[in-house]
């Protein structure tokens, strides 16, 4: 006898594991010196005061992600002045064998980082990449995100869109990379930090909260720029 399985209609129509779960081992050998060409090319490109943001220092790689027939590697690097130069390499992948094409690289930094925050318990690095129309002309920017936890135990990371997971990614020698959709309908991104029984390490939002209005009437926070 045949059954047929009834599910409710979505309430929430948005992409939700879009890209690739990472297919390659983090860069090293060849591949590193690779990528590390490209990553540092656009490191010297960005716009920053003469000696401000100091010189790269070994560079940290993230798992890849593949979306939109693109191919991510995010890293960053801590320069001699303490601050952090944060990108990724992205590339097209070949489906027969071939070299990878197609090579480009961003990059930026910032002075806010883990070691001056020792508050955060997850160093989180985000970009947005691209764009998906939603219902009513609403629009979901597609950003990537990378990071590692700041507390042990960890097992994986997810990116959860108003409660609802859009990525996740199990984590690679303490590092992670989600590619989610973010800004969507009043909802924005959270990334949350599993242990290994399934538990809630630590959750994190892309945006920091301004601080309170001084204004006594208006005693609500609002969300305001994302943290990089």
């Amino acid at each position: 006898m045949a059954y047929s399985a009834r599910v409710a209609p979505e309430q929430r129509i948005v992409p939700r594991f879009a890209a690739e779960p990472p297919q390659e081992r983090l860069p090293y050998g060849r591949w590193a010196e690779r990528l590390e060409q490209e990553f540092l090319a656009a490191c010297g490109e960005v716009d920053a005061p003469e000696g401000e943001v100091g010189a790269p220092g070994p560079i940290a790689w993230y798992p890849d992600r593949t979306w939109h027939g693109h191919t991510y590697v995010p890293a960053t690097t801590i320069t001699s002045e303490g601050n952090e130069l944060f990108g990724y390499v992205r590339f097209a992948p070949s489906r027969d064998g071939g070299e990878p094409q197609g090579f480009a690289a961003w990059a930026d930094y910032t002075e806010e980082t883990a070691e001056r925050n020792p508050d955060w318990r997850v160093d989180i690095c985000d970009e947005v990449i691209g764009s998906w129309r939603g219902e009513n002309s609403a629009v979901a920017a597609i950003t990537l995100i990378w990071g590692r936890p700041l507390v042990s135990g960890g097992r994986l990371a997810s990116a959860e869109l108003g409660e609802l997971a859009v990525d996740q990614c199990a984590l690679v020698d303490e590092r992670f990379t989600l590619i989610a959709p973010d800004d969507y309908r009043g909802d924005l991104l959270e990334v949350v930090l599993w242990g290994k029984r399934g538990q809630e390490l630590a959750r994190e939002s892309l945006y920091e909260e301004d601080d309170e209005d001084e204004d006594e009437d208006d005693g609500q926070s609002t969300v305001g720029e994302p943290r990089a």
